[in-house]
C-alpha cells in the first residue's frame, strides 16, 4: 500500500487549498479513505473521510469548509479546503483502511497512512 499526499503550501488566511492523494497497492474502490492532520505540538486529529460507496464524516472544525471526495478510476483522494484560518496550520495525512467508516476515527482506525503535506495558514 502506498498512499502520496500533495498540494500542501502557503496561503493566506480565507483562502483555497486542495490537498490530493494518490493511492497504489491495494482495491482503491474497496477501502475507506481519510484525512488527518497534526499541528505543531498537537496529537493528530481527525478532519474527514469517504467510504467506498461515498458517505461521509467531518470533524465539527472543519464542516461547511472542507469538501472529502474520491476518484476510483483515478485511485485518487481529494481534500478542497475553502475559507482557511491559521487554526488549520498542520500537517495533512491521508489514510487508508480497508473496514467501513468510523463516525469519529482515530488514527489506531487506520492501517495505512501516507507522508504527509504541510499547510501553513498566514493570518
Amino acid at each position: 500500500v502506498q498512499l502520496q499526499a500533495s498540494g500542501g503550501g502557503l496561503v493566506q488566511a480565507g483562502g483555497s487549498l486542495r490537498l490530493s492523494c494518490a493511492a497504489s497497492g491495494f482495491i482503491f474502490s474497496s477501502y475507506s479513505m481519510g484525512w488527518f492532520r497534526q499541528a505543531p505540538g498537537k496529537e493528530r486529529e481527525f478532519v474527514a473521510s469517504v467510504s467506498g460507496g461515498l458517505m461521509t464524516y467531518y470533524a465539527d472544525s472543519v464542516k461547511g469548509r472542507f469538501t472529502i471526495s474520491r476518484s476510483n478510476t483515478k485511485r485518487t483522494l481529494y481534500l478542497q479546503m475553502n475559507s482557511l484560518t491559521p487554526e488549520d496550520t498542520a500537517v495533512y495525512y491521508c489514510a487508508a483502511r480497508s473496514r467501513g467508516l468510523v463516525r469519529i476515527p482515530t488514527p489506531d482506525d487506520y492501517a495505512y497512512w501516507g507522508r504527509g503535506t504541510l499547510v501553513t495558514v498566514s493570518s
